[in-house]
Parts: C-alpha cells; structure tokens; sequence
C-alpha cells in the first residue's frame, strides 16, 4: 500500500546534499572576459540620487561593519544596548542608523515612502518577510498560521501598490513548516523520493498519507502544504514568490515542497522560484536536475542563483558528524561554480525565454559583468523579463544603481516590520554577510568620493 504513494520522481541527486557525498559533475566553462567600460562600478557619480543625509548614513554604517568584532558579536552588543536604553531607547539609536540603512520601514506608509524613492532610482523592491527558524525554535500551529497571514499582507502589498513593473517578493518555508520535519522529509526522501503529485494533492485539501510520517507529523505537513498553497494561489499571475534555500541539512525538504509548488502553479509561467547556493560542491548539479525535472513535468522553472550564506555553520556541522565538506574549497571555486550555473541558466534561457527565468543575486561585480556579457552575446533582451539582478537594500548600490541606468532590470532584497521584529533577522543577516560587509570598501570609497565632490561644489558656490 505504501508503494502506491512513492515513486522515484525527484532525481536522487536532488537528495544527496546531506550526505556530503555528490560533487559538482561538471566544470564551468571559461570564456575570455571582456569587461563593459559601462559596468566598472568606478563612477562615484552613481550616488548623486543620494541625499547627503544617505550618504553620511551609509558611510557611518558601513565603517562600523568594517570591524569584524562589531559584527561577529553583533546580536550579544545590541541585547546588551537594548537591556541598558530601554526598549523605547534602543529603537531610537537604531531607527535612523541600521535599521534606516538595511530595513523599508514599519508599516505600510513608511514602506510606500521607501518604495516609492527606490522607484525613482529605477529600482524594483523584492519584499521580504524577516521571519524564518531554525531547530529548536519551533513556535506551534499558531504562530504558523500568523506568519501565513504576515506573508499573504506581503503579497496584497506587493501587488496593489504601483512600486515596481513584475514585482518579486522572498518566503522561507521555515516560516511556515517546522525545521525539525524539514529534517524528518530530508532524510526520508533521502532513501526513497515523495512523488510530487502527492504534495499537489494534499494542497488540495486531500488527506494523504506521507510514508514515514508519524500522525502528528504528517497532519503539520498537511497543515503547511495548505498555508504554502493559499500564498501561492494568492500571488500567481501577480507576485513571483522567490522561495529561499538554506541549510542543506533540511534543503531537500524544501526542494520537494516548492517543485510541488511549480508543479502546480507554473504551468504557463515562473510564479514560484527556487534558490540554488553555489558556494555547494552540488549546485551544478542539482540545478541540472532541476531543469530536466521541470521538462519532465512541463513546467516553468525560476531559479535565484546565490553563492550562499551559511559557509561557517555549514563547515563546522560536517566536521562535528565526520561528514565531507558540501562547501566548495575556495572562493575561487565558489566563483567557478557561479558562473559555471550562470551560463547554464543563461543557455537555458536563450533556448527557451518562455520557460526559463533567473535572477543574477550577488554583489559580485565579475559575476554580474559576466552576466550582463552573456546576456549581449546570446541576444538575450535587457527588458525582456527572462533575466534580472539582486542586491540587498543597504548594499551595493553603487552595483545597483548602474545596472538601472544601463537598463537592466534590478531588485532589491528589502525587509520591513518594527525595530523588535526585524532584529533577529538583521543580526542573522549581517554575521552570515560578514565577509561581504567586512570586503565594502569600494563602495566607502565611492562614497567619500561623493561627498567629497559635494563639499567642493558647495565651496564654489553650487557651481
């Protein structure tokens, strides 16, 4: 009876992340680089749609992330200021400091102000919840069922408001599934793959028995398929809902959910988007599945290519259950492996633009050259909607405003709820990006360099 429900759909590769054991079958190809004088990323200039308010701001934030002392012990500093201003106190300090550079705002005006600047930029907002767990943090049917509805406002506001052309927003399924039956999914797909129709089903109310699956725990598997199935079906042909990857201990879990989704949901269109972490010896490869996959079903594939975020935690976990490295060994392989999933992507898209579509997220400026290359070379169209570029709100913008006034389409990743809400999720972000935060030196430079023409502008007189 129980064979009934399982069949090898997903390919094995989709599952070996946690095992350690699969490495990247293919290396990326090397073409000679040629560098557009548009996109050095040199030109100062890109900040003058800055305020001097926003520059100093910037400059003064990112000069504290310089310190890797500061932001390595970023969450135990801000306990502690919280605990000696007072709640009301330490909203105060952060407010027109960190939060003011790395967060929208609190409610849905001060988000609009935010978006609306950001619109002016040509740039298009990427909303993200700031709510996701881990193990052990687990929080109940309950508190599922707030985050659906958080993320459901995400979508009515995504969609209502007129901040960007195709609008974009982020999910974590962890928001809305446990991460301990995220575990529980990984290892069982692990030996033996849930057919995706299955999950389809069960979005539909149908109640399915998931093989391996305790009572309680398939009945929260149920429960969460149908919070994932109502943010989708309210944002298909709306909102496209980028789907965020994690830790590869529960990963495959998430894959399995959210190909369900597409399954369903992107018969005539990327409306649901998985991430792949190219920093992972397997990314290659299980983006290759991930394209033979969505032939196979008939679906439309959307793929957020990210080199990832978790390399510390990730390393220390296989070293403590004597497992192999998932990470590659270097930045330089990390840097192959993107842009060796970049131009597959990129091929892919040319091939099929109806089928395909990708979003180039790094603030690597070689990548998002390489990127913007391809794109020229395999008559992939700017404004085409195929192709697009991320950066996070706060970061980067001397990447980001550039590739708008080049004409390519540009998200930024953006967080919104109160200084309380948002905080968790700002310290997680800024010790997984310390490399980043700690390596902007360029954009502090341009950023001086800004200021410094101010300063003699207003000395000639405005001139």
């Amino acid at each position: 009876m129980l064979c009934s429900n399982l069949r090898p759909a997903l390919p094995h590769l989709l599952w070996r992340r946690l095992a350690g054991t699969a490495t990247s079958r293919t290396a990326a190809v090397k073409r000679p680089e040629i560098l557009s004088v548009s996109l050095a990323f040199e030109d100062p200039s890109a900040f003058r749609v800055k305020s001097l308010g926003e520059l100093l701001r910037a400059l003064g934030v990112f000069r504290l992330c310089s310190f890797p002392v500061l932001v390595n012990n970023c969450g135990k500093l801000m306990t502690a200021a919280r605990t000696i201003l007072g709640r009301r106190g330490f909203s105060l300090l952060l407010r027109p400091t960190v939060y003011a550079q790395f967060v929208a705002g609190e409610n849905e005006t001060e988000i609009a102000q935010s978006m609306g600047k950001m619109s002016l930029l040509g740039l298009r907002p990427m909303l993200a919840v700031p709510i996701e767990e881990d193990l052990g943090e687990s929080t109940g049917e309950k508190r599922y069922d707030y985050n659906m509805a958080a993320m459901l406002e995400c979508v009515r506001m995504s969609h209502s408001n007129a901040w960007s052309k195709d609008p974009m927003m982020q999910l974590k399924i962890t928001a809305l599934l446990s991460p301990e039956l995220c575990v529980k999914l990984t290892t069982l797909i692990a030996q033996q793959p849930y057919d995706l129709s299955l999950l389809v089903r069960a979005m539909d109310g149908e109640m399915i028995t998931f093989p391996g699956l305790e009572e309680k725990e398939a009945a929260h598997f149920l429960c969460g398929l149908q919070r994932l199935n109502k943010i989708a079906e309210a944002s298909v042909n709306k909102v496209r809902v980028l789907v965020d990857a994690e830790y590869t201990y529960m990963n495959p879990a998430l894959t399995l959910v959210t190909m369900a989704l597409m399954k369903k949901f992107n018969k005539d269109g990327a409306w649901i988007w998985n991430t792949y972490q190219c920093y992972l010896k397997d990314s290659r490869s299980l983006l290759l599945e991930a394209l033979h996959l969505s032939q196979a079903e008939g679906f439309c594939l959307g793929v957020k290519l990210v080199r990832g975020a978790y390399m510390d935690k990730e390393r220390k976990l296989a070293e403590k259950e004597c497992r192999v490295d998932p990470i590659h060994p270097s930045w330089e392989e990390t840097n192959k492996s993107y842009n060796g999933c970049l131009d597959v992507m990129m091929e892919a898209i040319a091939q099929k633009p109806d089928r395909y579509r990708t979003i180039v997220a790094t603030h690597n400026e070689e990548s998002v050259r390489r990127a913007a290359k391809r794109m020229e070379e395999l008559g992939i169209q700017k404004d085409g909607g195929s192709v697009c570029f991320g950066q996070l709100l706060g970061m980067c913008d001397h990447v980001s405003l550039t590739l708008a006034k080049e004409g390519y389409p540009v998200y930024k990743s953006v967080p919104y709820g109160s200084v309380e809400d948002t905080l968790p999720y700002l310290v997680r972000r800024a010790q997984e990006n310390r490399t980043v935060l700690q390596g902007i030196r360029k954009e502090r430079d341009l950023l001086r360099q800004e200021l410094r023409h101010r300063m003699r502008r207003s000395m000639r007189g405005g001139s």
